[in-house]
């Protein structure tokens, strides 16, 4: 069984619907903290490290073989979390891809809270590739309103209007889960990445080795 760590309900739906078309059969448990975000917005995510350990321990008694992290903010706080099995941050695959893609790596997020440990973690996977980045940063004002207003739709569509404004990047990394439908709104010729997909796969071959 593979446990997903959520701070937002939105999610549930759409990493069922990723397991469902290509992890049939593996067996996902959600576990949704809406207020761990709410703290580490406001106090920085080190101050829920404690409760994070909390919520992933809950998961090993529960069964889980491996714990997904879906929120940016704190997948730093869960890995270093030292649980007894794996648990991996939904973005770090495509923070992978995108070192692979080439040195101009711009960071889109429409959270503060999220930009510094994803500009982090990106450049952790460029050390590891061995290749230089240079990582911008773009913070859409507003858009995280659309978000819990539940304008989802409007939402994607300020991503992906964000997004096909970017210009001399090589890759363009959608910082937060909840910006993958955007993806498929863009207009850029510039990769447009998102964590659900490579993150589920990592998580679902934890999970089977584990």
């Amino acid at each position: 069984m593979l446990a997903l760590l959520h701070t937002s309900p939105v999610h549930v739906p759409v990493f069922d619907a990723l397991r469902d078309e290509a992890h049939q059969g593996l067996e996902l448990r959600h576990l949704v903290a809406e207020e761990l975000l709410t703290r580490a917005r406001s106090e920085g995510p080190d101050a829920v490290a404690d409760e994070v350990r909390a919520v992933l321990d809950r998961a090993v008694a529960e069964g889980a073989r491996a714990v997904l992290c879906t929120c940016s903010t704190l997948g730093g706080v869960a890995e270093r979390a030292g649980a007894e099995v794996p648990v991996l941050r939904v973005d770090r695959p495509m923070a992978a891809a995108a070192v692979a893609a080439g040195p101009r790596i711009v960071v889109l997020a429409a959270l503060e809270s999220t930009l510094e440990p994803t500009v982090a973690l990106v450049e952790e996977e460029a050390r590891r590739a061995r290749r230089p980045v240079d990582v911008r940063t773009v913070l859409m004002e507003g858009a995280w309103g659309l978000f819990e207003a539940g304008d989802t739709d409007g939402y994607a569509r300020a991503v992906a209007a964000a997004a096909d404004a970017v210009t001399d990047a090589d890759a363009i990394v959608l910082a937060q889960a909840s910006m993958a439908p955007a993806q498929h709104l863009t207009a850029t010729s510039t990769p447009v990445l998102s964590s659900p997909r490579p993150g589920l796969a990592a998580g679902a071959g934890a999970a089977r080795d584990g």
